[in-house]
């Protein structure tokens, strides 16, 4: 590949073993170092545009990459965000992140992405480490209620802290969050329309704030509709497939009647509970109807298309990152937690209650 023209001009710049410098930017571009160091500044740009697009044409071309601790120290900001998720394996969390990820890009910031594979002690040293890379802000979507502790010590930094899906009551943190009461009452709704009488709930995580609303908002819906609702004592160690398999499965081997309708916490769940009901011989929605949580991508497509309770994660991502920017940029300014409001998407996986039931 030919060097280009700039390269000529700067001693060593094909060297693979020193990095570009502003001073190479400048002796190869023709412009005094103080023009190129302004023009290369966002913040300080006080350079014509056509001398700044040479500059930054120059620079590209020869690969010159600011220094970020420097400037971060010079500016007092990296325009960097951190943002910690529990699984992403979970295609739930993918329109979260993308929700903030385009939130920070159009206004000059960048999302700096760690996962807790919902691990406390990795959680810990995501947020630390976090801290010490001098991200801007950062935004936890993986808090468990066994973080409270964590999260009271670290408010106390200077590195601001949000909350995203997952919340902690009881914490003086901003937040932005799903209706997870109302989110449990639309299922119930649901299934009280479609007739069915006995019910049940694959739970998540104990110690998860969402789930035990989504969990509250179900029970006690049903409850005052007159449904019973099958308790069993089991809750999904994780919110995955494999778990949602596990209980659905726990569940159809209990002695009695079968619950004909169960509500699944999350979409990964509730795709491991139809195939445990198929597994069992039985037919999803003919015998037992499944409702998910999320309303994640492609829960659509599926051979039986999976009812869901949708949260808005684009959108409540979008407002984490807002949010995070707005404290970032007015330090003191007190910041209004937020709370959507989820919507039912009935598909295949319902249907109305087995006339054997009544």
């Amino acid at each position: 590949m030919a060097r280009s023209e700039f390269e000529s001009n700067v001693p060593g710049a094909a060297s693979a073993t020193r990095p570009v410098t502003l001073k190479d930017v400048a002796r190869a571009a023709g412009i005094h170092y103080s023009t190129v160091s302004r023009a290369l500044n966002p913040t300080k740009r006080s350079v014509n545009t056509k001398t700044a697009e040479r500059v930054r044409a120059v620079a590209e071309s020869l690969g010159y990459r600011g220094h970020m601790v420097a400037r971060s120290l010079r500016l007092g900001t990296t325009k960097t965000i951190g943002v910690v998720v529990p699984d992403l394996g979970n295609p739930a969390w993918t329109p979260v992140v993308h929700g903030i990820a385009t939130a920070l890009e159009k206004r000059g910031y960048e999302a700096l992405i760690g996962e807790t594979q919902d691990n406390h002690s990795r959680y810990e040293r995501l947020l630390e480490r976090l801290a010490g890379g001098r991200v801007d802000a950062i935004i936890s979507a993986a808090t468990r209620l066994g973080d409270r502790g964590t999260l009271k010590e670290f408010a106390g930094k200077q590195v601001p802290l949000l909350l995203v899906v997952r919340t902690a009551p009881g914490l003086d943190l901003p937040t932005v969050s799903d209706d997870g009461l109302k989110g449990g009452a639309l299922a119930a709704e649901h299934l009280i329309q479609l007739g069915h009488k006995l019910v049940a709930q694959l739970c998540g995580q104990v110690d998860v704030q969402a789930f035990i609303d989504r969990e509250n908002g179900f029970r006690q819906t049903a409850n005052s509709a007159g449904l019973i609702v099958r308790d069993f004592g089991l809750r999904a160690d994780t919110a995955s497939y494999d778990e949602g398999l596990r209980l659905m499965g726990e569940l159809l081997r209990l002695p009695g009647p079968t619950p004909t309708g169960v509500f699944v916490h999350n979409d990964l769940m509730a795709i491991g509970a139809m195939d445990a009901v198929a597994a069992a011989g039985l037919h999803c929605p003919r015998d037992v109807s499944i409702i998910g949580y999320n309303d994640s991508p492609l829960v659509d497509r599926l051979m039986i298309s999976l009812t869901t309770v949708r949260f808005l994660a684009r959108e409540l991502g979008r407002l984490a990152g807002e949010m995070a920017m707005q404290v970032i940029e007015e330090r003191g300014v007190r910041v209004h937690s937020v709370s959507l409001s989820p919507v039912l998407v009935a598909r295949a996986s319902t249907g109305p209650a087995p006339a054997f039931q009544s």
